[in-house]
């Protein structure tokens, strides 16, 4: 398997390194599949006989060895989602639900693992990212696996579950008194200065391919079919593009038929940069100041922005943005018809498809997959003020049976 990037722009290519912008045109770089020598290879028997993580897809993400760590990730359920559907009045709705992914909750465990096994290719022993959380976490947990040194950036406002999330493992962690986007040129800045592999700076063209696999999941878990609708949240945009790749690839290789597949993106309206662009009708990114709860999305100048509004343009989608409330109603909403509790981002999203459904943009009749990226218990302090104990009551029946006979429809 060809290892080579080539340039998204003007389609130079380069041997595999260390690289994510182009020499001639600053474009982004991606990895290169030769799709003619995995025809007839890479099928769907092969596939089903391995095992159930995300390496069975091997072929086709940028590996030479499966990381020692990673045998686990992956694989997480696609739920059918009767009581939520019900709720929305849609007929055929599924939940790929990654907040239990392996080992630090979140689809960034994912593109961490790939870009993890590249810095061991390349011989980095130091490994960092700029962080908005998950990915904190993710490199924090696989670097421990995998025994090597780290350098992580956070946002200095950060959610105090993901700040431990990443302390735990050990971790080099410094919070930055700026936003992502500061935090992330910084970054820039260390890779090129002590030749470290940060995962979405020089490493991030493997990284990416990593999202990949949760498209592949969704399209095996439905019987090797695409749903017409998938709704994504966004943050860097990196997630939409690999899903929309992710369907191509696998159409491309005859594991699934050609069938329309409309894909939208959500974000939070106190940072919806690449939304704004695709209901505005922009050719540019206008980037923003982030304000929103959900900070795991909070970059006003997303990397892939343009080519995640090139995804929703061109497979018919659109995007749909959520204000703070909504968010928090998302995540709630979520957790009580299907006992799922998603972070933020997941709430982003919930509230997103809530829109777009009661709009009449997704027709009820028509399958739908809701990506949930993050576990709940990562933001807890988006929702503490809206939830509540039913009562405190002293250690007796009676005090129980009064509460309970004074409950009212809230024990029907």
């Amino acid at each position: 398997m060809a290892e080579d990037l080539k340039c998204r722009e003007c389609g130079k290519a380069y041997s595999a390194q260390p690289a994510a912008m182009c020499e001639e045109c600053f474009g982004p770089l991606e990895f290169n599949v030769d799709y003619s020598q995995l025809a007839g290879i890479l099928t769907r028997e092969k596939i089903a006989q391995r095992a159930k993580n995300m390496w069975r897809y091997r072929e086709l993400l940028p590996i030479t060895n499966v990381p020692a760590p990673g045998a686990s990730i992956g694989f997480t359920p696609l739920v059918v989602a009767n009581n939520l559907a019900k709720h929305w009045g849609v007929q055929e709705l599924y939940i790929k639900n990654d907040a239990v992914n392996f080992p630090s909750l979140s689809f960034k465990d994912r593109v961490v693992s790939v870009a993890i096994a590249k810095a061991i290719d390349f011989g980095f022993k130091v490994v960092g990212c700029a962080s908005t959380g998950n990915l904190a976490n993710a490199v924090a947990a696989q670097a421990a696996a995998c025994r090597l040194k780290t350098c992580i950036l956070i946002p200095s406002d950060l959610e105090p579950a993901k700040i431990t999330g990443t302390l735990i493992y050990g971790a080099n962690l410094i919070a930055v008194t700026g936003n992502y986007d500061e935090v992330n040129r910084l970054c820039t800045q260390i890779a090129e200065r002590y030749q470290w592999g940060f995962v979405n700076v020089n490493l991030r063209p493997y990284y990416a391919e990593g999202s990949k696999t949760y498209g592949f999941e969704i399209l095996e878990q439905l019987g090797w079919k695409t749903p017409q609708h998938i709704i994504v949240p966004m943050a860097g945009g990196s997630l939409i593009t690999k899903i929309q790749k992710a369907v191509q690839e696998f159409q491309k290789l005859g594991l699934i038929e050609q069938s329309p597949c409309r894909i939208y993106g959500a974000q939070a309206e106190g940072c919806a940069p690449i939304v704004n662009m695709v209901k505005q009708g922009l050719d540019r990114l206008r980037p923003v100041k982030p304000n929103t709860i959900a900070k795991s999305l909070a970059i006003g100048n997303p990397a892939d922005g343009i080519y995640a509004a090139r995804v929703m343009r061109q497979s018919g989608g659109t995007g749909e943005s959520a204000t703070d409330d909504e968010i928090v109603a998302g995540i709630r909403l979520l957790a009580t018809t299907e006992g799922i509790f998603t972070e933020t981002a997941g709430g982003v999203m919930i509230a997103a498809a809530e829109k777009l459904i009661r709009s009449g943009k997704i027709p009820p009749d028509e399958s739908i997959v809701l990506s949930i990226t993050g576990n709940g218990l990562k933001t807890q302090d988006a929702i503490t003020g809206s939830v509540k104990i039913t009562a405190t009551i002293k250690p007796t029946f009676q005090d129980f049976q009064r509460t309970y006979e004074q409950g009212g429809e809230a024990w029907q």
